[in-house]
């Protein structure tokens, strides 16, 4: 079979799926339904401060399979969902931090630097369709470097890296994941490690479950949903009760700012800021492919490069960026949302999450099965149809349903959000955690990974206190049975060769850069802080 026929296969996979209903005897696919209802919920989410992506994947996943089940006809709607999640929370963000200047997920906060002002001139609404039209330009042209790169790169992986090199650019992501964002290098290595630690409780021989101290409990490992729920969700909740708690509560409810003047984006307009969202949309892919840099970096980095061009450009008349100047708005949102679809790109092609929604769609597919992200998903088989490519092409496929549905009705759902703001956090709060812990509940069935999945949570607490990222331990939890398993089968593969990374010319200039990025970022000039 040739590519198109996969391509065909993967879109008739979305949307002759299982049937939700029928309008006038057109029957309407479950996919497609699932990618509206988790776009929608993601703008929700994205639009309440202190809540992001992550929060809504986390909670849904166990509901999903719960509804779903683990059949292989689950697997495009559950990922539908949460693709419509991630996509819809990117946007969402922008509502609270251009009308209340409070950014609703942490990449929104470059997006208040011209956003609010732009809202106390009231010009709030077309501060909100600059954002909307600069986030879902560079989402689409994200998708598009997605669908190309992904297989591109994984076929090339597949082609030329044996078990010795993929072992060793498995130790190069996890050692570039500690380097960018673990804070520091240091605590980049120790939230890895920790992570490695945790993952490997509970396996090795049968009836010596290694690392288990002789506990029934602990010899069968920990679940992979207490772990990455615990760490990523239940420890921000707990940080943020914290801060609530420390906090003045607000007592009046926020107003949004009174409209003055056109409220309209015109095709000048579109033309003024086109520059400003390519350039942004071209820096965010490029960031957003890199395993664990994230969309912040690449807001920041975005809105950098659109103030040096736009003093440069600017008429005398115009704001500067930082006195509401939409251009600063159009390169902070189409450099955020651009790192979303480019995210895809390691998870798809090598199986390596860089992000906390990639992690989500990697414990998708593993709950579910029939799915396994990396390099064979990408095998082109002239006689016998390959299952996993299908679902690729169906993914794909509901990036585009998710982006058509953001140009069509994600700016009108996203501009009525604002009410979203008046929700105090100490009720927020606790009814995410309770949410969370019954979703555990959902799919473990067990007391035990409610003890666990709390453990973990304060685990992630104290990462939070003390300046250490959890999302390395996470990317390590879940990236280290494959670790342990593709050295073990390249320590075969090489006749026992202990030395096997080192006798491997293309593993071992791996493992150099690995050295070399731990070390390059460990070097801090004099008075940075750590």
């Amino acid at each position: 079979m040739d590519v198109l026929a996969y391509i065909w296969l993967g879109i008739q996979a979305v949307f002759l799926g299982p049937e939700a209903f029928s309008i006038l005897g057109i029957p309407v696919s479950i996919t497609v339904m699932m990618v509206l209802c988790g776009f929608l919920f993601g703008i929700v989410v994205g639009a309440t401060p202190g809540l992001a992506g992550p929060f809504a994947m986390a909670i849904s996943l166990p509901i999903l399979i719960s509804i779903f089940g683990y059949s292989p006809d689950a697997l495009l709607p559950v990922m539908g969902f949460l693709i419509g999640i991630m996509k819809g929370a990117t946007i969402g963000g922008a509502v609270p931090a251009i009308l209340f200047n409070t950014p609703g997920t942490p990449d929104a906060f470059m997006t208040t630097l011209d956003g609010f002002p732009m809202a106390q001139k009231g010009q709030a609404k077309k501060a909100l369709r600059v954002a909307h039209f600069s986030s879902a330009s560079g989402d689409t042209f994200s998708d598009i470097v997605l669908f190309v790169c992904a297989p591109f790169l994984a076929i090339i992986v597949e082609a030329y890296l044996d078990l010795p090199e993929k072992t060793g650019l498995l130790i190069l992501s996890l050692s570039f994941i500690a380097a960018v964002i673990g804070g520091s290098a240091g605590k980049g290595l120790i939230s890895i490690g920790l992570g490695l630690l945790a993952v490997y409780v509970g396996t090795g021989e049968d009836f010596y479950p290694r690392l288990s101290l002789g506990a029934d409990g602990l010899s069968r490992g920990f679940p992979i949903t207490t772990a990455v729920l615990g760490v990523l969700i239940i420890g921000a909740v707990f940080k943020e009760l914290e801060e609530a708690w420390r906090n003045t509560q607000r007592t009046t409810p926020v107003q949004a700012p009174v409209e003055s003047g056109d409220q309209n984006l015109h095709w000048a307009d579109i033309k003024r800021l086109f520059p400003f969202i390519a350039r942004s949309a071209f820096i965010g892919t490029a960031i957003g492919a890199l395993p664990g840099v994230g969309s912040t970096l690449a807001a920041t980095l975005g809105y950098t490069v659109g103030r040096a061009r736009h003093q440069k450009i600017r008429a005398a008349d115009a704001p500067r960026f930082g006195e509401g100047a939409p251009e600063g708005i159009a390169a902070t949102e189409a450099a955020n949302s651009a790192v979303s679809g480019a995210n895809l790109i390691p998870v798809l092609s090598l199986g390596i999450p860089g992000n906390a929604a990639a992690v989500f769609l990697i414990l998708a597919a593993e709950s579910i099965g029939g799915f396994n992200p990396g390099p064979a998903v990408f095998r082109f088989s002239p006689d016998v149809v390959n299952p996993e490519l299908v679902i690729a092409f169906g993914l794909f496929t509901c990036m585009t349903i998710a982006n058509l549905f953001n140009w069509t009705i994600g700016g009108v759902f996203m501009r009525s959000m604002g009410f979203m703001i008046n929700i105090p956090k100490t009720l927020l709060l606790p009814a995410v955690l309770l949410l969370t812990l019954t979703a555990i509940y959902v799919q473990e069935t067990r007391i035990e990974a409610i003890w666990f999945a709390l453990g973990f949570g304060v685990l992630g607490y104290f990462m939070r206190v003390l300046g250490i990222s959890p999302l390395p331990f996470v990317i390590a939890f879940i990236l280290g049975r494959s670790l342990e398993e593709t050295a073990r089968q390249a320590y075969s593969a090489t006749g026992n060769d202990p030395f096997f990374l080192l006798n491997n010319p293309i593993a071992l200039i791996f493992v150099l850069m690995s050295v070399a990025v731990i070390l390059f970022a460990g070097r801090k000039p004099k008075g940075t802080a750590p």
